[in-house]
């Protein structure tokens, strides 16, 4: 249940950083930059996340792996798809 609740964080947060971007200038190509900021935040996020997982939660790194690849690469991908979508397109 954790990692479907950090997964769908991790998405929140996506959100989150695009509607910022948006907020930030009109330009629909501005999503990329949102979502190009997102993914190192969101790594970090998800290395401290396996870090408590091996250091206070008593998993093995080889255990939470898995779970980094999981949490860590849904919320990316979708961040990925905002980039292809909207990097190399500007409205007139």
């Amino acid at each position: 249940m954790h990692t479907v609740i950090v997964t769908a964080a991790g998405l929140v947060l996506l959100g989150m950083f695009l509607l910022l971007a948006r907020f930030w200038a009109s330009d629909r190509g501005i999503l990329a930059v949102g979502a190009k900021a997102f993914i190192p935040v969101w790594l970090a996020l998800t290395l401290v996340n396996l870090w408590i997982g091996v250091r206070y939660a008593g998993y093995t790194l080889l255990q939470e792996l898995p779970i980094l690849v999981i949490t860590f690469g849904i919320p990316a991908a979708a961040a990925l798809l905002v980039i292809k979508r909207t990097g190399g397109r500007r409205r007139p």
